[in-house]
């Protein structure tokens, strides 16, 4: 008898011991899925955010498309109202073209732009637009890109155009426009896109550097026929944050908004120094309120 109440027992507690072994295990199955639930939470999470910014979600960005520019924004660079012109004046701008000692650069016996950028870069992004205003107060562009600074870099995606490919006619000026890389990597480096002539590059390298600049290296550098020289963007990218090219375009003409108060203002400040070079041509630009005004406060190396 009492061996079969020790058997009884043994099994009792063999059926005890299994049961607590199957609830542990259902305990641990539950923590697990627990934790799994916790992290497909997260992953949807940080998928839902990546998916906001990539389908245009936030300030930073840029709606527009890469390709070539619409003949609308091309007109709208050249139908900047002189009197917008004139109201904005050159208040806020931050740095600017610098008078330096240097030959005279030329090209087809006009005097030349040069224009050395990249496509990922934010602040040559900002600065394409008031120097293509400029240059169109003296000639037209053709075959003009748009494009947007590198997604991961700051000031991400800032809508800008393209001098890539671009052309440019005018009776007063000549205009060189590089962008050494596209705002694409490959293999960890944006991919390489225009090459600068060695003249060029040459005068990238003596120019771009004190005491030409403030700072070496900088882009971008626009050299203004060899008596002006500007590194570096005169306004702050993020004011074109989360707008499109036609947007911005749109915009130059109104005196009230914070884009014509940036890039129309620093436009004033090349046309100044492009007057300066075309000895005050064409008349009915260089001599306006704004052109006049502006040419009095170019910088000095």
């Amino acid at each position: 008898m009492s061996r079969r109440v020790e058997q009884k027992t043994q099994a009792r507690q063999k059926k005890v011991a299994e049961l607590r072994a199957a609830q542990l295990r259902a305990e641990r199955r539950k923590r697990l899925l627990i934790a799994f639930g916790a992290v497909a939470v997260v992953v949807l999470v940080v998928a839902g955010l990546v998916v906001v910014r990539l389908a245009g979600g936030g300030k930073q960005t840029a709606a527009g498309p890469s390709g070539a520019a619409d003949a609308q924004i091309v007109s709208a660079l050249a139908a900047v109202p002189s009197t917008t012109f004139d109201q904005v004046g050159i208040e806020g701008v931050q740095g600017g073209p610098a008078s330096i000692t240097a030959p005279a650069l030329t090209a087809s016996g006009k005097p030349k732009v040069l224009y050395i950028g990249a496509e990922f870069c934010p602040f040559c992004a900002a600065e394409r637009w008031p120097v293509a205003v400029a240059l169109s107060r003296f000639g037209t562009f053709g075959n003009l890109g748009t494009t947007h600074s590198a997604g991961d870099d700051v000031y991400p995606n800032t809508p800008t155009l393209s001098f890539h490919g671009a052309t440019y006619t005018s009776q007063y000026l000549a205009f060189t426009g590089v962008e050494t890389t596209t705002n694409e990597k490959v293999d960890g480096q944006y991919a390489p896109l225009d090459t600068p002539s060695a003249a060029d590059e040459q005068t990238f390298e003596t120019y771009n550097q004190p005491p030409y600049v403030k700072s070496g290296g900088s882009i971008p550098f626009i050299d203004l026929g060899g008596k002006y020289v500007s590194s570096g963007a005169t306004y702050s990218p993020e004011i074109l944050a989360g707008k499109t090219q036609a947007e911005i375009a749109t915009a130059l003409k109104d005196p009230s908004s914070p884009i014509a108060r940036a890039v129309d203002a620093s436009a004033n400040l090349y046309t100044a120094a492009l007057c300066q070079v075309t000895g005050n041509q064409p008349g009915t630009v260089c001599t306006s309120t704004a052109v006049t005004a502006a040419a009095g406060k170019l910088g000095k190396s």
